[in-house]
């Protein structure tokens, strides 16, 4: 499968606008690349998202902008907040709150900033959503 990545920003079937710095985009690719034979649906999710973000340098990427290393609160479908630390997949820790950009949750928080909301189907065919309400880098 060969997935053609743009840097040009666009609304797709009704999704947030999103911003990806060039770093995360780069990195973000790569593993998604990586894990189409593993993980097929988070991967190809994650490359239409790379592929209809925004993207800016690093130094650019505003700070309430969720990226890799950023801390995210959201609320879920059901009202409930949760914040978590995106990072890597080698870095995941559910019981300390470090989500992998390679699950659903963390293709759904990339690029997205407050106020941001994103609507997937989860596995059961029910609608899943989650706001976000807050972004900031980890400490």
């Amino acid at each position: 499968m060969t997935t053609t990545l743009s840097t040009a920003p666009r609304r797709a079937r009704g999704r947030p606008a999103i911003i990806v710095s060039d770093v995360d985009h780069r990195i973000v690719t790569g593993l998604a690349t990586g894990a189409l034979d593993r993980l097929p649906a988070v991967a190809e999710a994650l490359l239409d998202e790379m592929d209809r973000a925004r993207i800016v340098p690093a130094a650019k990427r505003p700070a309430d902008v969720a990226g890799l290393g950023s801390r995210i609160t959201y609320r879920d479908h059901e009202g409930r907040e949760r914040t978590v630390d995106l990072v890597l997949p080698a870095q995941a820790d559910i019981h300390d709150g470090r989500i992998s950009i390679l699950t659903p949750v963390g293709a759904a928080l990339i690029g997205l900033s407050p106020g941001q909301s994103f609507t997937w189907q989860g596995p059961a065919g029910h609608d899943r959503s989650l706001t976000v309400t807050a972004v900031s880098p980890v400490s």
